[in-house]
């Protein structure tokens, strides 16, 4: 089957489209339907005629943005129609909700005359918070964006225009540097000056280049003042009319530093190419063939040739997702009136700031493990990167306070944090202990310190103020990869190869010589056992907490630090938790892989340490101990464990939270069925503290919770240890270092 005829059938699958409506609020009674109709809606409506701001807080307004178009300039098709360009418009909304969780209302109109056109858009105004104009054919497009800027007082952006202007200028921006070149004496040469064209030209100027230094391209050759003279050019493109001779797109690439390609494919020869300055600039992006490809203006010449295109199976895609949805969100949550030139810059600068940021496992992953590094191919970060939310989104807002386009102002602090908290619950839980960590950062042992990902976890925990990572390694191995990955840093580093560290050897041996372990075997498990190392190091007071167990099975992580550190005064056993974050279910699993068949003195133990651990997020626990009967509807030895556990713990004068249990996992987690059948239950709401029989059933249900509920987990978290220890699983991410890091730095605090 054809790509096309995937398509077909992708789209008309049941229900047809990409897009439906869907409710937010409660409408399961009668009472529900009264307040979201008749007679409640009456209400806010008053409201909103005595004032029309409080649509934003009434109505979905402020998250709702118009996807407009005639269907007359559609990507790759050409003029279509409106009929036709509704399912390239209704894709342009599931890439609003999909980055920038924004709503859409794709609106078509059969309209050619731009002034029926902006006539129809602006009387929607009391419906969306921002319009998003698409595929709209030059020059009808400048004078509908103009006239709906004048008309409206929401945010009015063609993103044909502006969307590659700003993506390809956060390109520039770094391929200027990368290039050692100037900004301010950069010759650039367009080809095309179309819309895309001419509104990045525009922006270009906006980011330091002089007008005067771009020369621009048309069917007809040179954009130049004879032509101007002659009436050939209009009102848009006769800005960029320069005083040289005329002349073909061959004359104007000679000598240029930069290339900017918005036209036909196969148009730029090698020779062209040659013909350009050093280490040239080259931005290819016409679609889906570029203006010369990426082989044969890398193969033209011998220097560094900087090359983007608007492809995915090619290095630096200049994607317009990578825009659109972030600056709207950014713009809606102010309220601002439009989108300026400043937040257009703001946009393009965080852009490139970002590139040069470490790059997070999951988005090498997503593009098939190729190391993605800041240099000349990689100068814009990948579309599927989440950071661009809360990196780019609060750069436009205050871009918009700043410029004075916005009615709302927004503490940008917060608001990040916000942003944030939209890509997933597991990242509003996570930021609550990540600002505990800043409050007071501890020092933090890794013990694979040479490994990539403890280097680069390092290097954020430094960045983000979260912790004071102590590498273990060998020195020069580990400043070699951190100066490899381009990580600037100075890096706290122990080795235990310097000969420095014979109090480790006379303390490992002081506490294990009764345990079969002779001074000789101390000193090598000092030298070349980093988990060894780490857990003395944390013992003796060098370091506040450790992790370990990147590269090692669970069980061989863990067993130094239960040895030496031991589990705290209080505790007897240590445990294994899961938090899984749910989109607004939070539930705590314990224990998933520690204890192999616990007694009940173990059950209880364990569920005191979730329930000390959940309040660490600011969560108050409601613990149940399952099983697979409720209350004594079965009784054997295995329904009796949590049975008396549960019975201790209601026997404990320390336990002040609700738990209860034997319970089946749904009576557990089902508030209707807890409360209805059994009233005489201890808790008070769902449980979402869940405390499991044994290490088998823990591990299975919190992965089928994690794989089949959707669920986001954050773990194990290591409870009931005498200092702070947490053991990775081989293959975790440089994220869930970071995580595991700071839970390990609040639990030091503690």
């Amino acid at each position: 089957m054809t790509l096309e005829d995937d398509a077909r059938d992708y789209h008309r699958r049941p229900p047809s489209g990409k897009i439906e409506i869907a409710t937010t609020k409660p409408t399961n009674t009668q009472r529900d339907l009264s307040l979201a109709y008749s007679p409640g809606v009456a209400a806010p409506c008053l409201d909103i005629a005595d004032d029309e701001t409080v649509a934003y807080d009434y109505t979905a307004k402020g998250n709702l943005v118009g996807v407009v178009s005639n269907g007359s300039a559609v990507l790759g098709l050409g003029d279509i129609g409106a009929q036709a360009s509704k399912p390239v418009m209704e894709g342009k909304g599931v890439l609003f909700k999909r980055f920038a969780d924004i709503d859409v209302f794709d609106v078509e109109l059969g309209l050619d005359d731009p002034e029926s056109f902006v006539q129809a858009v602006a009387a929607m105004e009391p419906t969306f918070g921002g319009i998003n104009l698409e595929d709209i054919k030059a020059p009808e497009c400048f004078e509908i964006e103009a006239g709906l800027r004048d008309e409206m007082s929401i945010p009015v952006f063609h993103d044909d225009q502006h969307g590659t202007a700003i993506i390809s200028g956060a390109a520039l921006l770094n391929a200027v540097d990368i290039a050692d070149k100037d900004r301010s004496s950069l010759q650039v040469t367009f080809a095309g000056a179309g819309a895309a064209a001419t509104a990045t030209a525009r922006f270009y100027v906006s980011l330091g280049i002089p007008r005067e230094n771009i020369t621009m391209c048309d069917i007809d050759g040179i954009l130049s003042e004879r032509r101007a003279d002659a009436g050939d050019l209009n009102e848009y493109t006769e800005p960029f009319a320069r005083g040289v001779d005329d002349g073909e797109l061959e004359d104007a690439m000679e000598g240029a530093d930069v290339f900017v390609g918005l036209s036909v494919g196969g148009i730029v020869s090698q020779d062209m190419v040659r013909s350009m300055a050093d280490n040239p600039i080259i931005f290819a992006m016409a679609n889906p063939d570029p203006e010369i490809t990426y082989e044969d203006a890398k193969n033209a010449r011998d220097d560094t040739v900087i090359m983007a295109t608007g492809r995915s199976d090619y290095p630096n895609q200049v994607n317009n997702v990578l825009g659109f949805p972030f600056i709207f969100r950014g713009a809606l949550d102010v309220r601002a009136t439009e989108i300026n030139e400043a937040m257009k810059r703001a946009a393009a600068e965080a852009l490139a700031n970002l590139a040069r940021q470490d790059v997070p496992d999951a988005v090498v992953k997503a593009y098939g493990d190729e190391p993605l590094q800041f240099g000349p191919d990689y100068l814009i970060p990948k579309p599927l990167d989440q950071r661009v939310l809360y990196e780019v989104t609060p750069a436009v807002a205050e871009a918009a306070m700043e410029s004075g386009a916005a009615r709302r102002e927004r503490d940008l602090d917060a608001y990040r944090e916000e942003l944030e908290a939209r890509l997933g619950k597991s990242r509003e839980m996570m930021r609550v202990v990540l600002n505990k960590a800043k409050s007071d950062p501890k020092r933090v042992a890794l013990a694979e310190g040479e490994d990539e990902k403890m280097i680069r976890a390092a290097s954020q925990l430094v960045e983000d103020g979260i912790a004071e990572p102590i590498l273990i390694g060998r020195t020069t191995e580990i400043l070699r990869t951190a100066e490899e990955l381009g990580l600037d840093f100075d890096p706290t580093i122990a080795n235990p190869h310097d000969g420095e560290w014979n109090h480790y050897v006379d303390h490992l041996y002081e506490q294990r010589q009764r345990k079969g372990l002779t001074r000789t075997e101390a000193a090598e498990l000092v030298q070349q056992d980093s988990n060894h190392f780490a857990s003395v190091m944390v013992d003796i007071g060098d370091a506040d907490a450790m992790l370990t167990g990147l590269t090692h099975h669970y069980s061989s992580a863990l067993r130094p630090p239960l040895q030496l550190i031991g589990t705290a005064e209080d505790a007897t056993y240590a445990a294994g938790v899961y938090m899984l974050t749910f989109r607004n279910r939070v539930i705590f699993c314990a224990d998933a892989t520690v204890n192999l068949d616990p007694d009940e003195e173990v059950l209880a133990e364990v569920t005191k340490h979730t329930a000390e651990l959940a309040r660490r997020f600011n969560v108050e626990p409601r613990a149940a101990l399952l099983s697979y009967s409720d209350f004594g509807s079965v009784n054997n030895a295995g329904t009796a464990k949590p049975q008396n556990a549960v019975k201790r713990l209601h026997d404990d004068p320390d336990v002040d939270f609700p738990v209860d249990g034997e319970m089946q996992a749904d009576t557990a987690l089902v508030e209707e069925m807890l409360t209805d059948t059994y009233d005489f239950t201890e808790l008070d709401g769902p449980a979402n503290v869940l405390v499991f029989p044994n290490l088998e059933a823990g591990n299975i249900g919190y992965k089928l919770l994690q794989r089949l509920g959707g669920a986001e987990a954050i773990g194990p978290m290591l409870v009931g240890m005498d200092k702070p220890v947490h053991v990775l699983q081989r293959g975790d991410e440089v994220k869930d270092i970071v995580n595991l890091a700071g839970i390990a730095v609040v639990d030091a605090q503690e």
